[in-house]
């Protein structure tokens, strides 16, 4: 049976927090509605509440620090690159030439020295097969030139080169070779490699270059480690 003693009496603010903060009903301030409540000191009582909540809170904060760590892992996932198609193709293509005597008996030979950028960064020695030079079309798994970096008397494939004779290309063509959606530049003549204007296409398959793959210039390569 309801008490009469505190019926219609209006809760004081620090009663009706800690009664709504637990989801009960609240019409009066009758202590036998909320027995579970110290009326003598309406503090405490907000106190124990929120000492009773805490574990559900810090349970949902874990909960959401997981799920914000799995999206940032996710985030990074997508916002790492995959490797280019044609870098696949010419990875796989010249798995076969990572030792340089493989090339050399495929007959790849070194052309001129170790070729350096006039203010940054390197390409390393051509190795080049003069059999693939001038055709009427090009071929990810053809690559006219190899690249090793010379490091203590050996040599590391580094990337290749796709190079084709200009004049002869424009015989039969309006516009530069496209290989996998990669244009060939035009390195016209004079040129430092003393040949006729040949276009051509880097693809560092084997050696990160931090400017792109297809990037002439690599600055993680080298030619002092002869």
């Amino acid at each position: 049976m309801r008490s009469q003693k505190n019926a219609g009496a209006v809760c004081p603010k620090e009663w009706t927090a800690a009664i709504k903060f637990r989801g009960e009903n609240y019409d009066d301030c009758n202590h036998d509605s909320h027995p579970q409540i110290n009326y003598e000191h309406p503090r405490l009582a907000l106190l124990s509440s929120l000492t009773m909540a805490a574990p559900l809170l810090a349970a949902d904060e874990a909960a959401t620090n997981k799920s914000a760590n799995a999206q940032a892992v996710h985030e990074h996932a997508a916002a790492t690159p995959v490797s280019a198609k044609l870098v696949q193709l010419v990875r796989a293509a010249t798995q076969q030439y990572v030792d340089v005597n493989a090339a050399t008996a495929a007959g790849y030979a070194p052309f001129l020295g170790c070729v350096s950028g006039s203010d940054h960064g390197a390409m390393g020695i051509h190795y080049v097969n003069g059999t693939l030079l001038g055709p009427s079309e090009v071929n990810a798994s053809q690559p006219q030139a190899l690249i090793y970096e010379p490091t203590n008397g050996k040599m590391r494939l580094v990337g290749v080169e796709f190079i084709v004779d200009s004049a002869t290309w424009l015989l039969t063509h309006t516009g530069p070779p496209v290989l996998e959606g990669q244009v060939f530049l035009l390195n016209d003549a004079p040129n430092r490699f003393n040949i006729p204007a040949f276009f051509e296409l880097h693809v560092w398959a084997w050696r990160d270059n931090p400017n792109g793959a297809f990037v002439d210039w690599n600055n993680d390569v080298t030619c002092e480690n002869q």
